[in-house]
């Protein structure tokens, strides 16, 4: 594969997934995964921080939820405008093409603690970020907590599922099905 082909991350992403899955995390280097999607590892640096970011995209989906809270109707409740950053997420993020690299990605994640814990400190980057995109909508600061928090357990949910099917339905669909669910829920606490 030639460097200056386009693409270079999302190159080195399935380069590191393949080489965790062969190998381990712990035996992967930044050398190896650069070398197998056949860039320097300059052009890692570049992409990624380390070798762990390289499976969680950067501050993309961060970014990508809190513009499209802001996008949401104005008349979208919290819970509303976060459906409306779960779709946007679906469309962007979690499309048919990607479930495959998705499921192989979450297994690796669940076989190693240090990727599963930068997942955990990411889902808590993705809350603040929807807290603070629905404050600036003015969404009271509770308020905004709660609806984020709820929000991210549903992409959780959804994500899950979402991973498991084998159907067309769309990630935005599963999760506003679990954004239903868990609203139903916590109504019956």
């Amino acid at each position: 594969m030639a460097r200056w082909e386009p693409n270079a991350a999302e190159r080195l992403a399935h380069a590191a997934l393949d080489l965790f899955a062969e190998r381990g995390y712990e035996n992967t280097t930044v050398i190896d995964i650069a070398q197998r999607a056949g860039l320097g590892k300059s052009t890692f640096f570049r992409h990624f921080q380390d070798k762990r970011e390289v499976l969680f995209g950067g501050d993309t989906m961060s970014g990508l939820l809190a513009e499209a809270i802001a996008a949401a109707p104005a008349t979208a409740t919290p819970l509303e405008a976060v459906a409306h950053a779960l779709d946007a997420a679906g469309r962007e993020v979690f499309t048919p093409a990607r479930r495959e690299f998705t499921a192989r990605r979450q297994a690796v994640i669940a076989a190693n603690p240090e990727l599963r814990e930068r997942e955990a400190l990411k889902n808590l980057t993705l809350i603040a970020a929807m807290a603070e995109a629905l404050k600036r909508r003015g969404v009271p600061d509770l308020t905004a907590r709660v609806a984020a928090e709820l929000g991210a357990l549903a992409s959780a949910i959804a994500y899950e599922r979402w991973c498991r099917t084998t159907a067309d339905d769309g990630f935005g669909e599963i999760a506003r099905q679990a954004l239903d669910d868990v609203q139903a829920s916590t109504a019956a606490c």
